[in-house]
């Protein structure tokens, strides 16, 4: 097998051919590093890498399987880990000067969990500082690029992550996502991410905020290999408060089953919102698709109104609290847009917070009564295509010029805690992927999934690649 192949195989067949003995921890791993070594300096996705401990790791999960023991979930199997996630023995910097040389002692759950299985971390992805903004860059790593076009932003601000994943850097990558981070760089590089539902993946130890908007999830180039992530990565840990029960589902087995029954709405503009021609054309097109899959598809939006209000004062709220120490000393060494976010957030008053969360609660009551009536919600991931590295967000879309919401259909669900995924379903004319965002009912990521490798079986994205060799 060419190593590029080797590169692009799915987590799931590499499973089943380490399991097999046809194909070895070592190949694997070696394949994947020496494939950073020659495109990461072009792609900037990983910022700290483990290359010796992963291919140590790699020799003694080798020696496992000839040893003939128990195997766990991912044996052997490459992943990335964010940058803004806690690694036990290896910097975790959360894309910032401040904690540059930062190295937590314990890994946040997450991470063991995944090593539980036998997963190999091999490095760290880049993120913009504190994971802040949809565009990943930072001064401390600088910007990440991306795979489809060098010129043009991974998103962010789990940018690293999707831009590995995307160029055949790694087959799993693990990311955070507060108001659209994980599904945002996935749209952006052509890749499937997925948000599970809010407490689903527990969060601890970790550096502080967005206790109520954030969620961990996979990033990976098919929808079968973030279920078998979730698999291994989902479950209550006490040590997060808001962790989820373990339902026992095995979310793998229910991949095969049809959309017989489902009611799914279409809304290409949840009812505000103004969207690129190209994506809405795109995106219309591929949830068309979900009509011939047993589904019943219907063009409606929730009556919910924009929330753009209550999600930047929470979110910046959170944000000031946390840092606004940090600005005395640091801030000539922060993000700009960081500390002009903190500084407004630290103009906010009591009841302004106030009052953004019992407005959460009322958008949570009219969203919850669109889905009494619907299974699925689908909208476009994002409302523009990607764009150049360099800025933090479009000038204008569709015409309309100003300050432009392009993140409009990602941080509802954050504020929701709903279940959702961003998967390809085109490409514009430039070449630069698209994605179609699937939302579940609260708790249903089991339809989430199942609706994504439906769409996924007539509609695959898998086998196209970046040109980068």
């Amino acid at each position: 097998m060419e190593n590029l192949d080797l590169c692009y195989l799915p987590v799931v067949d590499m499973v089943e051919a380490v399991k097999t003995k046809k194909l070895s921890p070592v190949e694997i791993m070696d394949a994947i590093l020496s494939r950073i070594e020659r495109l990461n300096p072009r792609i900037n996705a990983y910022c700290t890498l483990v290359g010796e401990s992963a291919r140590e790791q790699a020799v003694e999960a080798e020696a496992g399987v000839m040893r003939g023991e128990d195997l766990g979930a991912l044996h052997g199997i490459p992943v990335s880990i964010k940058d803004l996630i806690f690694t036990k023995g290896i910097r975790t910097t959360g894309g910032s000067v401040i904690f540059e040389d930062f190295v937590p002692d314990r890994d946040e759950i997450v991470v063991e969990r995944l090593k539980a299985a036998g997963a190999i971390v091999i490095g760290k992805t880049n993120t913009p500082e504190f994971g802040f903004k949809g565009v990943t860059d930072n001064r401390l790593f600088g910007a990440t690029a991306n795979p489809w076009n060098l010129d043009y932003t991974s998103g962010g601000s789990s940018g690293g992550a999707a831009a590995s994943v995307a160029a055949g850097m790694g087959p799993l990558a693990i990311g955070t996502d507060g108001g659209g981070s994980i599904r945002i760089p996935s749209c952006f590089c052509g890749v499937f991410g997925f948000k599970p539902s809010y407490g689903r993946v527990p969060k601890y130890p970790g550096f502080p905020g967005w206790e109520t908007l954030s969620h961990n999830g996979p990033i990976t180039r098919t929808v079968s290999d973030a279920a078998l992530a979730l698999e291994v990565i989902a479950g209550r840990d006490d040590r997060d408060r808001n962790s989820l029960p373990d339902t026992g589902l095995r979310y793998m087995s229910t991949l095969d089953n049809d959309l017989k029954g489902l009611k799914i709405a279409w809304t290409p503009d949840l009812g505000y919102a103004t969207v690129d021609p190209q994506v809405l054309a795109i995106t219309a097109d591929a949830a068309g698709n979900f009509a011939n899959l047993g589904s019943v598809l219907e063009t409606a939006s929730p009556a919910i109104g924009s929330p753009g209000v209550i999600f930047s004062t929470i979110w910046g709220v959170s944000y000031s609290t946390i840092w606004k120490d940090k600005l005395a000393e640091w801030r000539d060494k922060m993000d700009p847009g960081l500390v002009a976010m903190i500084e407004r957030g630290k103009d906010r008053t009591a009841v302004e917070y106030g009052q953004a969360c019992i407005d959460r609660v009322a958008f949570w009551d009219r969203m919850l009564t669109f889905f009494e009536e619907y299974d699925l919600l689908l909208t476009p991931t994002l409302a523009v295509p990607p764009f150049k590295i360099g800025g933090s967000a479009p000038d204008s879309i569709a015409g309309v010029t100003g300050p432009v919401d392009w993140i409009t259909f990602t941080y509802p669900f954050n504020l929701t805690g709903q279940p959702a995924a961003s998967v390809p379903c085109g490409w514009t004319e430039e070449g630069l992927p698209v994605g179609l965002q699937i939302i579940g009912r609260r708790f249903d990521d089991a339809t989430v999934l199942r609706a994504a490798a439906a769409f996924e079986r007539i509609s695959p994205w898998a086998d196209r690649r970046p040109l980068l060799d």
